[in-house]
């Protein structure tokens, strides 16, 4: 049974599917969740406690055991959301360079990642949401009806991580952050578990050189013709 009131959106890092996907959320009065800051909060958890990202039992442990809530943003400093690990807000530390070094092993793991989309699931299920991730529309959220795939360059999507960044007032390296997307391009579309690729329904996007209203309106119109 097709979901017909969950939207995906799914793409590499920085492709612009989080802003997108919050917009596109606030135009129709549906949830927002971005699952990508998941498992940038099980790494994070990880790294605070001490754990081995290379720990497998460990780190899988920690994501089964973990209560993270994505709230609205409380704070006007370029946040989207609100991420609250165990009680505490984590939401700039989970953008720290320990953290994005780590995340891509983490998520690699198959407990990790079954405990989390378990998660996003059943708040998909729930219906009025619109998912943003890597593996939304193929893996979480089969069933429905909207799926979409959104991409970018490489050097459009540095260059918008580094504006992130320095909004947030940290200071930040665009050839860092490029070879750090180049990398995790590699190992999202590559690992064996729920790999980075579009569901064969999904309409796909190319957002370089586009804002984030044009391309919100791209997907209205593709919603409202289906």
């Amino acid at each position: 049974m097709k979901l017909s009131d969950a939207i995906t959106i799914d793409g590499p890092v920085a492709s612009g599917k989080t802003t997108v996907g919050r917009e596109l959320a606030d135009k129709l009065g549906f949830q927002f969740l971005d699952t990508g800051v998941m498992y940038r909060a099980v790494t994070l958890a990880v790294l605070e406690k001490g754990i081995d990202p290379h720990d497998e039992k460990a780190v899988s442990e920690k994501a089964e055991q973990i209560k993270i809530e994505i709230l609205p943003p409380t704070q006007k400093d370029g946040r989207q959301n609100d991420v609250i690990v165990d009680g505490q807000d984590v939401t700039w530390k989970l953008w720290e360079n320990n953290v994005r070094d780590a995340v891509s092993l983490v998520s690699t793991y198959q407990r990790v990642r079954q405990a989390l989309t378990e998660k996003q699931r059943q708040i998909g299920l729930r219906g009025k949401i619109v998912m943003v991730g890597r593996d939304i529309g193929t893996v979480v959220l089969p069933d429905a009806e909207h799926k979409f795939f959104l991409v970018a360059s490489v050097e459009e999507r540095a260059r918008r991580r580094f504006n992130e960044i320095q909004a947030s007032g940290k200071k930040a390296d665009l050839a860092e952050i490029q070879h750090a997307l180049e990398e995790r391009d590699k190992i999202d579309s590559s690992r064996k578990l729920a790999p980075l690729k579009p569901a064969q329904d999904a309409k796909m996007i190319n957002t370089d050189g586009k804002t984030v209203q044009q391309v919100v309106a791209e997907l209205l119109t593709a919603i409202q013709e289906k």
